[in-house]
């Protein structure tokens, strides 16, 4: 069973103590409501008894303060090692997206937001007694991407709330909550109000750096590279890019296509609802379309990149030691030796060298596969399940939108080839460095 120290038994008993104290404020909130005002309060209690009694036992007491049974993290750890994965991973936070977007009326309401933050907070108080989680977790260049998780998911949940309420109170024929005529003059309020918020950050930047010590390494050397090796944490969506492409696409090619997208979106939008307030029915595909770009395809591969990837980038789970030693039996395989040696038991077609047409023979099933995917895709959705946008954006703009998608598309796309069927290259050039 692992020991926390007293210092760190103290901070957890103040994360305790901070929840009481939100809960405490909940239930004074709904002082009202009585149903509500006891239910946080109950939980309120049960915060604060968690803080009491790490606080005894850091402070006041020999023994040392609970933590998760072995037995449970062991437990817990075998099985989310045989269920959980990269795929599992990866489905589920697009599984759970569905479903917010699905169910938003009910899951951005105030006592279930309320109750799904207080299981997040007291699981992950517990989870934090944890040794092996706590190393990853507490590491100084890991506690923007712990705040990162916050932040996301409280904006998500207040655009969300809002726009659910905007969406009732137009669907009744009343004004929404933000209002057209409310203005604001640049000098004197923006610019007051922007100087507080400089100095707020600025004393905030200076007790992170005094609380906080700098990750830093010994100078770089070829000798001995960190394992693992990571980019900074707002890079590190790109280097997850890198495991399913080469660098010409993961590090050129699609971040290109993000900016160039971002820039297209003011000149292929034709919906013109929704400008200056809230609202996901008058803008679901819009809405839909960026959280799932921003939150699954790149916050969630942050995450993933700092908690679950450990040495040698192999996949590990919350509870799991970071074991440089850990070996994963791999097999990754290109298209062309799934069609030519499974499909059609023809061995002689994989041949290397050679005259270019025995090369573009042998990695014809990928080519045929990518042409029809780019070329094929836009003009059966403009007859299908995008009629309706294909009639109202014409023809320029609705194949810059599904272009757009399509590279979109084709991070998920491959990411869950590679981890499903151990698929590494759709189209395998290397003579001429064209890898897809």
């Amino acid at each position: 069973m692992h020991s926390m120290t007293p210092g760190f038994q103290l901070g957890l008993a103040g994360f305790f103590l901070i929840c009481a104290c939100l809960n405490f404020g909940f239930a004074n909130f709904y002082k009202n409501e009585r149903r509500q005002k006891n239910a946080w309060g109950i939980v309120g209690f049960i915060f604060l008894l968690h803080a009491l009694l790490f606080l005894m036992t850091g402070s006041f007491a020999p023994r040392s303060a609970p933590v998760l049974p072995e037995a449970i993290v062991q437990t817990s750890t075998k099985i989310l090692n045989y269920i959980w994965g990269p795929i599992i991973y990866f489905v589920g936070s697009t599984i759970a997206f569905i479903c917010v977007l699905q169910w938003r009326k009910t899951i951005t309401s105030p006592p279930v937001a309320i109750g799904l933050m207080n299981a997040f907070l007291l699981l992950s108080g517990w989870a934090m007694t944890n040794e092996d989680f706590r190393s990853i977790i507490t590491k100084e260049d890991n506690v923007p991407i712990v705040m990162l998780i916050f932040s996301v998911g409280f904006f998500s949940w207040l655009g969300l709330r809002r726009a659910v309420i905007n969406d009732e109170l137009i669907a009744a024929n009343k004004p929404v909550l933000e209002k057209d005529d409310e203005k604001v003059l640049v000098w004197p309020d923006l610019v007051y109000t922007e100087l507080i918020c400089m100095v707020i950050a600025t004393a905030a930047l200076i007790v992170w750096s005094v609380l906080l010590k700098a990750p830093l390494e010994q100078p770089a050397t070829a000798a001995k590279a960190p394992n693992p090796s990571k980019a900074p944490w707002y890079f590190l969506g790109l280097q997850e890019m890198l495991v399913y492409f080469d660098p010409w696409m993961a590090g050129v090619v699609l971040p290109t296509m993000i900016i160039v997208g971002l820039m297209a979106i003011p000149y292929i939008d034709y919906n013109t609802k929704g400008n200056g307030y809230y609202t996901y029915a008058q803008r679901k595909f819009a809405m839909a379309t960026f959280l799932y770009g921003f939150v699954v395809l790149w916050v969630v591969l942050i995450v993933l990149g700092t908690f679950l990837r450990g040495p040698n980038w192999n996949f590990f789970g919350p509870f799991e030691f970071w074991d440089s030693h850990k070996v994963v039996p791999l097999n990754n395989i290109n298209l062309s030796e799934m069609f030519w040696l499974n499909v059609m038991g023809d061995p002689t077609k994989l041949q290397t060298g050679g005259p270019w047409g025995s090369r573009l023979l042998r990695e014809l099933p990928g080519i045929v596969l990518v042409l029809l995917y780019l070329f094929a895709t836009p003009p059966l959705l403009a007859k299908t399940i995008m009629r309706k946008f294909f009639i109202k954006m014409g023809f320029a703009r609705f194949f810059m939108l599904v272009t757009l998608l399509q590279f979109m598309a084709a991070l998920p796309t491959k990411m869950f080839l590679r981890w499903a069927f151990n698929l590494k290259y759709i189209v395998y050039l290397p003579e001429v460095f064209f890898n897809i």
